[in-house]
């Protein structure tokens, strides 16, 4: 029989996605389960998927990849896709993708299959990556030729003894990875309800968290974390370890109305603790040691670097482009932030780094100013002539 290999999480879809596989189309399944960070018993969703029926169960551990190829450049471009959510998921998707599609030319299989749905994004995530890095594959998706509810989808799943961690009653669909973990589907498809505190695993209700605060110096090394609180860490470690302690304090919650690539607005709930805080403590970094103009023209990039991950354009010309600025604008962004967490708050409260560009003797008002006030009269009145001229014309055509 033909080989196909499955993109697989353990989850409700890609457990039904085995059987279907095989049933509808005759494919022998090989399930690749990709560990980017899901702190999951691995072996275990390895075992369950040759009990469902593939024919080979891979389970392959990509955590410290994810962490410093894809989430810690996704860091260095401040990638936030609408200003909010730090493209967790769509970060993880080209690497599982890339990396199923290793699995596959490996192991001699003639497709590659996810268990994403025909209105989601990732299946755009993960098609373009296997067009891009393995053009010679089929690509296949069972629930966008299979439409199916999820409700119609567990009752199949249960006919056939597909055991399944989903019930009716908490109906969620969630992605977990290091950056960060998504909940979506059931009551929180009403924009109007809060979420239940059900769905929230990662972070305390900040009214729960400690009342004191805890500080957190983060060191940086040309754009990228390296240690915490001195201590060295590999990003992955370094990673877990922040969304422990931010998790704790109730730091990384993200509720929003988001637009979606192809087309429609979701209500969608994330928890990133981490990333929350590394973001913030790397823009803070940045503003202490990037000079005011490529500071202010990185930020109209960070925008599109963002989208460009959220579009599932990761493997594109235009996003190895933009890294090949953002790198160059890293080069001095080394130093340490001492970070406050305090029920559900993270900020910055203090900075150092030994390419600053800030200088007391400019900035102070007190005996040690050294700036040269005088200079001011002149630099004022250049630099709002053309205000001045444009308005004396203006008058002037009003004839006042």
């Amino acid at each position: 029989m033909p080989k196909v290999a499955l993109a697989y999480s353990g989850g409700l879809d890609t457990s039904v996605a085995v059987r279907w596989l095989q049933e509808q189309r005759g494919f022998d399944v090989i399930a690749v389960a990709v560990d980017v960070g899901e702190q999951r018993d691995y072996e275990a969703i390895r075992r369950k998927a040759l009990d469902i029926g593939a024919v080979e169960s891979l389970v392959i551990d990509a955590k410290e990849e994810f962490a410093r190829d894809f989430a810690f450049r996704g860091l260095k471009a401040n990638a936030l896709y609408e200003g909010k959510y730090p493209v967790a998921t769509a970060m993880a998707r080209p690497l599982i993708a890339k990396l199923v599609g290793a699995a596959a030319r490996q192991h001699g299989a003639r497709a590659v299959a996810h268990g994403c749905t025909g209105k989601g994004n990732d299946q755009v995530r993960f098609d373009v990556t296997f067009g891009v890095l393995n053009p010679e594959l089929e690509i296949i998706a069972p629930f966008r030729e299979w439409r199916v509810s999820r409700e119609e989808e567990m009752d199949w799943a249960r006919e056939r003894g597909v055991p399944v961690p989903t019930d009716k009653r908490k109906p969620y669909s969630t992605d977990v990875n290091l950056w960060g973990r998504s909940i979506e589907c059931g009551v929180l498809e009403d924009p109007w309800q809060e979420p239940p505190a059900e769905v929230y695993e990662w972070t305390r209700a900040p009214q729960a968290a400690p009342a004191d605060p805890a500080y957190v110096e983060i060191a940086f090394e040309q754009g990228s974390p390296v240690s915490l609180d001195g201590r060295a860490l590999s990003p992955a470690a370094l990673i877990a370890e922040l969304n422990a302690l931010a998790g704790e304090h109730g730091v990384g919650r993200i509720d929003m109305i988001e637009n979606r690539l192809v087309g429609f607005k979701s209500r969608e709930i994330y928890e990133c603790p981490a990333a929350t805080v590394l973001l913030a403590a790397h823009r803070d970094l940045e503003a202490m040691t990037v000079e005011r103009e490529l500071a202010h023209y990185k930020q109209l990039l960070e925008l599109k670097y963002a989208e460009l991950i959220y579009y599932g354009l990761w493997y594109s010309p235009l996003r190895r482009a933009l890294d090949a600025f953002i790198d160059a604008t890293q080069e001095r962004v080394t130093g340490v932030v001492r970070m406050k967490l305090q029920r559900g708050a993270c900020a910055p409260v203090g900075r150092k780094s030994p390419h600053s560009l800030y200088s007391y003797e400019l900035a102070t008002y007190d005996k040690a100013d050294r700036f040269d006030s005088s200079l001011a009269r002149g630099f004022v009145q250049l630099w709002g002539l053309p205000a001045r001229v444009a308005a004396a014309a203006e008058r002037k055509a009003k004839g006042e």
